[in-house]
């Protein structure tokens, strides 16, 4: 059970993790977090060194978030296809993201690139280990024989996650679900020829 400070300090992430996402770190300014909290400076800086800590707390929060959504929805397959499909079908509607704003990892990873190094890093590791799962996945796919040993997991995986995360924003500069929806079916077109 928390605390009542543990819980205040849970409620300030979980309010500042949709601006955020939406406004970026250097877009979101300490007024922004108390007008959301309707907390004090004193009470915001009881739980937090400095902004920079806050951000990066949050930052946190936020990939935690959506990368056990992540893995919840691609469990739920049965199979190596089924999880890479539900995968792909996570992202399927990039205007209603289950963090207002957009992909977290992706808006962090442009604003992070050259102004935060340790959010950067954050990232990668994040962007590394999805990397790493999904083509664990269609290795798995492979060795049970539901892929062909031509199927390379690697590039695979990466096209896959490169092509979503620029759908994401492609659409939500667009206004649009219906391209991703196209991009989606596309891919898991190319996967089923490899299926045996």
């Amino acid at each position: 059970m928390l605390t009542k400070a543990e819980k205040t300090k849970q409620f300030i992430l979980e309010t500042a993790v949709p601006l955020y996402n939406e406004k970026g770190i250097s877009g979101v300014h300490i007024d922004d977090v108390l007008a959301a909290t309707k907390l004090t400076k004193g009470c915001l800086y009881g739980h937090f060194e400095n902004k920079e800590d806050l951000s990066e707390q949050v930052i946190d929060l936020a990939l935690k978030i959506t990368s056990d959504k992540i893995r919840a929805a691609v469990y739920k397959g049965k199979t190596a296809k089924g999880k890479i499909f539900a995968f792909m079908d996570f992202y399927k509607n990039p205007i209603d993201t289950q963090i207002p704003g957009g992909c977290p990892i992706f808006n962090n990873a442009v604003e992070s690139d050259d102004n935060y190094p340790v959010v950067k890093q954050k990232i990668a590791r994040i962007l590394r280990a999805g990397q790493e799962e999904l083509t664990a996945l269609l290795q798995q796919g492979i060795a049970s024989g539901e892929f062909s040993n031509e199927l390379d997991a690697g590039v695979f995986a990466f096209k896959m996650v490169a092509a979503i995360e620029g759908g994401i924003i492609m659409c939500r500069v667009m206004d649009t679900a219906k391209p991703m929806q196209g991009l989606i079916k596309n891919l898991k077109s190319e996967l089923e020829q490899y299926s045996i």
